[in-house]
């Protein structure tokens, strides 16, 4: 079972992301919460596996409490919920080790998905926003992408563009016809190589690399 807790401070939006979650048979609500602080109180005494994050809360924000319970719970995954206005927010709560982002009005089948994907280790990239977040990411230099080429081997380029794509471990496994052990084996030596905390930097790298 999937323990999800949701963190918003608009009551009948928490009201409804607890019905979908509620609805589905692999997974169920833990706690919800009005504001970051909250979150990470409640955090401290359960830990989810799955955390839906808004970003503009009073007390204490989405992107602050990312980063708070990313430093202390990092196997917590975190998706962000957004709107279209929110571009230099998402782009730090993705930094702090969010898992990825949702808009506020996708569909229940995205939101179910997205929370399996989660916990799945995959980075949600929801397309409708995904273009906005591109422009702002793709600054690096020549020099960066360049270093990308040398230190990493083709394979662990084929596995860093499939993660930048949103793929998970057993998916990347399965279009590569190799085990999920090997994918988490290399996936954890591009990590050291670029000197990267998780599989979420590793993907805004890469975008914002070209790669």
């Amino acid at each position: 079972m999937i323990k999800v807790a949701v963190v918003d401070d608009q009551p009948l939006l928490l009201q409804g992301l607890s019905m979908i979650v509620n609805s589905q048979v692999d997974m169920a609500i833990l706690w919800t919460a009005s504001n970051g602080s909250e979150a990470l109180f409640k955090t401290a005494e359960q830990k989810p596996d799955v955390i839906l994050m808004d970003i503009r809360m009073p007390v204490m924000n989405g992107v602050a409490a990312t980063e708070a319970i990313k430093r202390a719970y990092p196997t917590v995954n975190v998706i962000i919920l957004t709107t279209f206005m929110e571009d230099e927010e998402i782009f730090e709560s993705l930094k702090n080790g969010a898992s990825g982002y949702l808009l506020k009005d996708a569909t229940p089948e995205v939101i179910v998905d997205a929370i399996r994907k989660a916990m799945h280790g995959g980075t949600i990239i929801e397309p409708l926003v995904a273009s906005k977040l591109l422009k702002h990411l793709k600054s690096s230099d020549g020099s960066q992408r360049e270093d990308i080429l040398i230190k990493l081997t083709m394979r662990e380029l084929d596995i860093s563009r499939a993660i930048a794509q949103g793929l998970s471990n057993k998916e990347i496994a399965n279009s590569l016809f190799v085990s999920d052990g090997t994918v988490k084996n290399h996936l954890t030596s591009i990590l050291e190589k670029l000197e990267l905390r998780d599989r979420t930097q590793l993907a805004i790298l890469m975008i914002k690399s070209d790669l």
